[in-house]
Order: C-alpha cells, then sequence, then structure tokens
C-alpha cells in the first residue's frame, strides 16, 4: 500500500449501512419474503433421555392451515458422516435431523410442523402429542464423578506439561492452589436464528442467519448429497451472533427438508427459548490452578486444569487452560482441559472460547499470588512475562502486555491505590479496583475477493464475508478505497453471498484480516488493469483474488506465537448491607493490530468489556437436576448487563501493526471480552477482602461471604 493511499484506514467512518438499519431498509433472514412461502416449527423433546415411542400426528396435520409434518418416521434421508472443519475428526450427529427415534437431551428436535402461516405452525405444534419411552439421565457436572477424560479439542492439545510440578510447588515460598467455577451461558443475539429455503429450479437457494455463508453451503451439500454449486446462501444482514451463528444448527437443516420435499418455500424462526437447546452455549467450567512463586514472585509452578462439559452425542471442549498455554511461564507447567459427557445440548464457541473462562481463573490466582507475596498485582505480572511462548517454545510476533499494563496504569490512577483491601469507603458503599491481563490468538485463513471497475467511475467489491453487526462491511470498505486510492462513497461491497466464491468465517477475531487481504491485493491488481485514459468497457472490469497461497506462505515460516494482547481495569462500589456489586468504571488498553476504523473498532472494544460485566455480576443458567433442562431459558430469567448496568467505558490502544498481514490487522472480536469478569473480580476483593471465586458475583454470595460494614 502506498503512502498516498492511507487516507481512511484508521480514521472513524460510521457504518455504511447504518441508515438502512435505522430505517428498516436492511432485511434480516427473518424478514426476506417469497410467494407461497410455508412456516415450519421445530418441536423439542420434552424428556432428557430415552426414545421416541409414538407421534400423533394425523391430529397435527389435520388442522387448520397445516402442510405437513415431519419426524423420525417421515423425513428425507440425510449424509451427516462427514468430520465438520476445525472441531475434530468425528462426525456430528446432532445435524443428523429425523433420522431415528433416539433423544439424547431435553430439547432434541423431534418434529417440524409445515403450516400456511406462523401461527397456524406454532399452535399445531404446541398440540402435538409424542409419546417417549424414558430412561434416567446425568445432567450433574462436577469434578468428583466418573468419565471425565482429558480431551483434544479446537484449542489444541488437551494435555501439556514440563517439568517437575509437586517438587516447584513444594521449593516455593509462596503457593496459590484454588478451585474457579464459571456457570453454562448462552450467546443470546438480538436476532433469534432465522432461515428460508427454497428451490429456485434445480438451485437451493437459502436465506439465512450466520457467520459464513460458504461454510453453510458445505454443510449442506453433504447433508443432502448436493453438487455445492446447486446450493446459494444468501446472508446480508445478520443481528449479533457471538459464535452461535458459526456453526449449522438443525433449524437450517430442516427448512431445506421441508423444501425439498414440498417444493415451495419454507421459513424457520426459532424462539428464544428454543435457543437455549439448539444453537449452543458456553459450558460449565470447574478450574484448578495452583501456582507456585519464589520469594520475588516469579513463578516456579504453573498448573491449571479445567473441566467442561459435553454432550453424549459430540463432542466440544471449552479449552479454558489454553489461556495458561500463553501467558504465564515457568519450570514446571502443565495445563489440561477435561469434559465430561453429560445428557445436555452440545456446547458450541462463544465469544472467546477458552480464554473468558480461563483469564478468570487465573488472573483472579495472580491477584491472590500478589496478596500473599506482598506485590503490587502489575508488577507482579510484570515480573512474569514470558520471553517465548510457555509451551511451544517459539517467540512472539509481538507481546506489549508490560506496555498495556504501563499505560492503563498511567490513565486509571493505578498509583494512588492503597493496595489494602477494604479500606476506601464513600457513604455506605465500599471501593475497589482490579485490573487482569488479556490475549487472544491471532489467525488467517484464506478468502476470494472480486472487484470490479464500474462503467460510472465506481467500485463493487464481492467477497461472502459476514457482518453480524461488528462493522466488517464498513472496515472492508476503507481497505478498498485506500487500495484504490479512492474516496469510500465510490466503493460499495457486497458481502454474505455464497456465491461470491470460498471465504473464512466470522469469528475467531479472524474475518476482517482475512477477508482484508483478499480485498487489499484483488483492489490492487485492478489498479494494474485499469489504464488512466481508456474508457471502461460497459460490462466493466472484474478481477478476482485468492488468497490460499498467502496464507500458506505465511504459515511456512518461523513459526511465531501470534497474538493480541491487552490489560483491563475496573472500580466496583459493593454494599454489605444488600450485597450489591455496582461497577464504577473500567479501562481497557489493547495492542492489537491496525485499527481500521476506531469508531467501530471502540465499540468492539467496549461490548466485550460490558460481556464482562455480564458474566462477573449477571449470566447464569441453571440446569434443573428433575427435568434437564435449563431453568428460566428466556431473557427474563437469563440476567444480561443492561444499559443501567453499564458504567463510563474508556478504550484506548497501542500501535501494533502485524508486519505479516499486508494491512497489519490482527482481530479485535473476542479480546475485548478476555480479562475484564477476573478484573472485576479482583476489584470485589479490594473493596471488600473476600475472594469470589465462583462466577457470577450475586448478592446472595457477597452477603454469604461477609464483608466489612461501616
Amino acid at each position: 500500500m502506498t503512502t498516498a493511499a492511507r487516507r481512511v484506514v484508521g480514521t472513524a467512518q460510521v457504518r455504511v449501512e447504518g441508515r438502512a438499519k435505522v430505517t428498516g431498509a436492511a432485511r434480516y433472514a427473518g424478514e426476506v419474503t417469497f410467494p407461497e412461502l410455508a412456516h415450519g416449527w421445530l418441536v423439542l423433546s420434552t424428556v432428557a433421555r430415552g426414545r421416541i415411542r409414538s407421534v400423533e400426528a394425523d391430529a397435527v396435520r389435520a388442522m387448520p392451515g397445516v402442510v405437513d409434518m415431519l419426524h423420525h418416521g417421515h423425513a428425507l434421508p440425510l449424509d451427516a458422516d462427514f468430520v465438520v472443519p476445525m472441531l475434530g475428526t468425528k462426525p456430528n450427529p446432532v445435524l443428523a435431523l429425523f433420522q431415528n427415534d433416539r433423544v439424547p437431551y431435553l430439547g432434541w428436535p423431534v418434529a417440524l410442523v409445515v403450516a400456511e402461516t406462523s401461527e397456524q405452525a406454532r399452535e399445531a405444534a404446541e398440540s402435538l402429542v409424542v409419546h417417549y419411552d424414558t430412561e434416567p439421565h446425568d445432567v450433574d457436572f462436577g469434578a468428583e464423578r466418573p468419565g471425565i477424560l482429558t480431551a483434544d479439542g479446537p484449542g489444541g492439545p488437551g494435555l501439556t506439561e514440563k517439568g517437575d510440578l509437586e517438587a516447584e510447588l513444594a521449593a516455593s515460598v509462596f503457593v496459590v492452589d484454588a478451585e474457579y467455577t464459571t456457570p453454562e451461558e448462552h450467546h443470546s443475539p438480538i436476532e433469534p436464528h432465522a432461515v428460508t429455503a427454497r428451490w429456485d429450479g434445480d438451485r437451493l437457494e437459502v436465506v439465512d442467519a450466520n457467520q459464513g455463508s460458504p461454510w453453510v453451503v458445505d454443510h449442506l451439500s453433504r447433508l443432502f448429497s448436493l453438487d455445492p454449486a446447486a446450493v446459494r446462501v444468501w446472508s446480508e444482514h445478520v443481528g449479533g451472533a457471538f459464535g452461535s451463528k458459526g456453526m449449522v444448527h438443525v433449524h437450517q437443516v430442516a427448512a431445506v427438508m421441508a423444501t425439498t420435499m414440498l417444493r415451495r418455500p419454507v421459513r424457520v424462526v426459532l424462539t428464544r427459548r428454543q435457543m437455549f437447546a439448539l444453537t449452543g452455549y458456553r459450558s460449565a467450567t470447574l478450574q484448578r490452578v495452583r501456582l507456585g512463586a519464589d520469594s520475588h514472585g516469579r513463578l516456579r509452578a504453573l498448573d491449571h486444569r479445567a473441566l467442561s462439559m459435553t454432550s453424549t452425542v459430540y463432542r466440544f471442549v471449552e479449552p479454558a487452560a489454553g489461556f495458561s498455554r500463553v501467558m504465564y511461564d515457568a519450570a514446571a507447567h502443565r495445563t489440561a482441559n477435561d469434559v465430561v459427557p453429560l445428557d445436555v445440548p452440545t456446547p458450541s464457541f462463544m465469544r472467546a472460547p477458552g480464554e473468558a473462562p480461563g483469564s478468570f481463573a487465573v488472573e483472579s490466582a495472580l491477584d491472590e499470588l500478589a496478596e500473599k507475596s506482598g506485590i503490587d498485582p502489575i508488577e507482579l505480572r510484570i515480573r512474569n512475562e514470558p520471553e517465548r511462548g510457555p509451551v511451544s517454545g517459539h517467540p512472539f510476533s509481538g507481546r506489549h502486555v508490560v506496555a498495556c499494563f504501563r499505560e492503563g496504569a498511567r490513565r486509571f490512577g493505578w498509583a494512588e491505590r492503597d493496595p489494602r483491601p477494604g479500606v476506601r469507603r464513600e457513604g455506605r458503599w465500599l471501593l475497589g479496583t482490579g485490573t487482569a491481563a488479556a490475549t487472544y490468538h491471532v489467525s488467517a485463513a484464506p478468502a476470494t475477493a472480486s472487484v470490479t471497475a464500474e462503467v460510472d467511475g465506481g467500485y463493487t467489491v464481492r467477497i461472502a464475508a459476514a457482518d453480524m453487526g461488528t462493522g466488517a462491511r464498513t472496515a472492508l470498505t476503507l481497505v478498498a478505497a485506500d487500495a484504490l486510492d479512492v474516496a469510500p462513497d465510490r466503493v460499495r461491497v457486497l458481502i454474505g453471498d455464497s456465491d461470491f466464491g470460498p471465504a473464512i468465517l466470522g469469528g475467531g477475531s479472524m474475518g476482517t484480516r482475512s477477508w482484508s487481504w483478499a480485498v487489499l491485493q484483488a483492489c490492487g491488481e485492478l489498479r494494474v488493469r485499469v489504464v488512466p485514459g481508456v474508457d471502461i468497457p460497459p460490462q466493466g472490469i472484474t478481477v478476482r483474488y485468492d488468497t490460499t497461497a498467502d496464507v500458506v506462505a505465511i504459515a511456512q515460516r518461523e513459526p511465531r506465537e501470534r497474538h493480541t494482547f491487552g490489560a483491563q481495569f475496573a472500580e466496583v462500589a459493593v454494599d454489605p448491607a444488600t450485597g450489591e456489586v455496582r461497577v464504577r468504571r473500567m479501562l481497557g488498553v489493547f495492542a492489537a493490530g491496525r485499527i481500521v476504523n476506531p469508531l467501530t473498532a471502540r465499540s468492539q472494544f467496549a461490548g466485550g468489556m460490558i460481556w464482562g460485566i455480564s458474566m462477573a455480576l449477571h449470566e447464569e443458567a441453571a440446569r434443573d437436576r428433575a427435568t434437564g433442562g435449563p431453568v428460566g431459558a428466556d431473557l427474563a430469567g437469563y440476567h444480561i448487563a443492561a444499559h443501567a448496568d453499564v458504567p463510563a467505558i474508556e478504550v484506548c490502544w497501542l500501535e501494533d501493526p502485524d508486519p505479516d498481514d499486508p494491512v497489519g490487522i490482527k482481530g479485535i472480536g473476542e479480546i475485548g471480552n478476555v480479562g475484564s469478569a477476573a478484573a472485576i473480580a479482583n476489584a470485589v476483593w479490594h473493596a471488600t477482602g473476600v475472594r469470589h471465586r465462583h462466577l457470577p458475583i450475586r448478592p446472595d454470595r457477597v452477603l454469604a461471604a461477609g464483608a466489612p460494614r461501616a
């Protein structure tokens, strides 16, 4: 990129689709309509384990408006015998919709009612009687139980270890040995999952809410034994996802099955309650952290063992121990991700999978070590900065944790902090401050982009990217404008259409990085093709670029640890009489690559930090042992942070461009909610002198733990 072209990347720009969204012109998956559209409503199991004995289908089919009802005795055969990329080495039976009578957990889809209207479909679905042969179920999650295994997962190997852990712990001057827990958490995007499927001649078209249309094409074509070229998935606007729309779920399979059987368009929209069973969640975790340090606070031993739960039908591991594989080193270092299969739905990726719960445990333990050793929490972390990856041994491509802490300490006023807990008061409130480190891995994947020089002097970029509200569409507009050396209003970016070619999904903080690479290269080649003074033909001039070779070339270089880093700060007020905890202010300082659009980037960082407030103080899905399902599976029973819970939030970042990325991007989607819950928990300790190792920090837990009173 030439110096002259660097004009808009790095400047604050409003969303290019903002007006369409606030005026209602933008259409989401549940709003796009077609002639003769039918509506499907899923029926979920009411037992947590067993078999379907019978389905009283005739009575439902006779109800007004009902077109058909699909279930295991009336369904298309599916080929679910394929491995899902990035998830493991075994096929996912969850996608084998209506293929047998087995029920592995409460909320398993047992039927789909299709009717002329959504209301008719719902009434019929709620009238359906299903008879089950029930079996005893097991949803008890805990460390003292059989069936626990150490398992590889999306975060890497199940176990890493070096050194003599017990010997180093025994030789340590200061030792922390504690258990930390996080509850089951759900994504809760504002837009429920929705899909509309139809056949246009011999081609299947799917209007969907997802994080990657090519990913959905791959799954659907395999499941229904279709040529991928005969499947088109379109997802222009998505109202939040946080990982839940990165996977293919049964509602998409149901809509395609129904439209294929009925040969008319079918829409399936999930209710909020159904989403708690069908679209993934973050598993509860139980983590034991053992730290041993010398008299100067330098770690001699680190042991981080994390337990999560999964379903009995398909394994997903929440890689919480992965946080320790990056942040801190010791002569003896062991991390383990354990999992126990239960009669529950399969968990899934949720914003900062692994790092969010893992950072709470480790950063809380570091704070306890700071207390025991009498060392300032920031100074303790600085003393334990590793030179290389603690597990890999590879050099870091860039690691600015110390710089983030120092800048944050300056801005937050850390130097004036009294380290003693429970001494700051303001009326009835106890005040405290806390801090924690943050990190998230950096990666890129191949993508294909095309750019067309139009006869009217504009440019059209086409890429199967996804914008879930992150501002990706605007970021790509800025990257293209700089690469073409034109104003952003001359660039139109079209996204979300699988016909635009293969592209990685929007997740893992690698979407904008991967897509921008392809857009930048395509624009560069187009500038070579467009000759100044020569007219553009009516059809325009189009260049298409695939970054596969570029990404592979980077991967073949010397191995490096590639991550974003940050430092989180929080101030809280605690009322010891009521147990109320209020976050008064937060500060996040991040080293996260080149920031393409400061306006939307600030929202991403701050949104993650607000997520940390929600994780620390509110979010908790309790599972009923009797039914096997979540209690209060809606936004009335599942509490998330509201506007009144959000304090003044300050976000800043350091200059940290990635030299291996042509734009300098690293990715910012996840890191904002890494470490934020730990910073709040550490602040609660500083306010009260009481450690809270179990999230969320509810008022009843504060009261039960006790705190100084005026």
